[in-house]
């Protein structure tokens, strides 16, 4: 079922801070900002040969990412992202094998213009994972 890692997410407190220390200390090639309303969050993405670093901060007061720097200020992980061929049976499979699907488990377009949806963090060890179909 799973592809590739798409991404690893780190949400941070300051967007434009977090890019610039990826781009001036690390030396990476890093997107510009990106709003996703829908998520409740902007994003950039660090470019690497194998994968992407997803650099994220709250957009709004109901970001679920607001909730999160609340627990940890500094940031940190918050989710990693594996490909699907096939969002809708990747998730009835989840399901069937007891996995929760958050939300009223439809996807919904990501930042890759692609459906995605995320899994409960209790289902894996503490990770909220993302899926994206490829």
């Amino acid at each position: 079922m799973l592809g590739r890692v798409n991404h690893i997410a780190i949400a941070v407190p300051d967007l434009h801070s977090a890019a610039e220390s990826y781009r001036s200390t690390l030396g990476a090639s890093v997107t510009e900002p990106q709003a996703l309303p829908e998520h409740g969050v902007t994003v950039v993405f660090v470019t690497l040969a194998n994968t992407k670093v997803e650099l994220l901060e709250p957009l709004g007061e109901g970001s679920p990412i607001a909730a999160f720097l609340a627990k940890n200020p500094s940031g940190g992980m918050h989710h990693i992202c594996y490909e699907v061929e096939n969002i809708l049976s990747a998730r009835d499979a989840l399901r069937a094998a007891g996995a929760r699907v958050l939300g009223d488990g439809e996807p919904k377009i990501g930042a890759h213009g692609k459906p995605v949806l995320f899994l409960h963090p209790k289902d894996f060890q503490g990770t909220l994972i993302e899926l994206e179909e490829v």
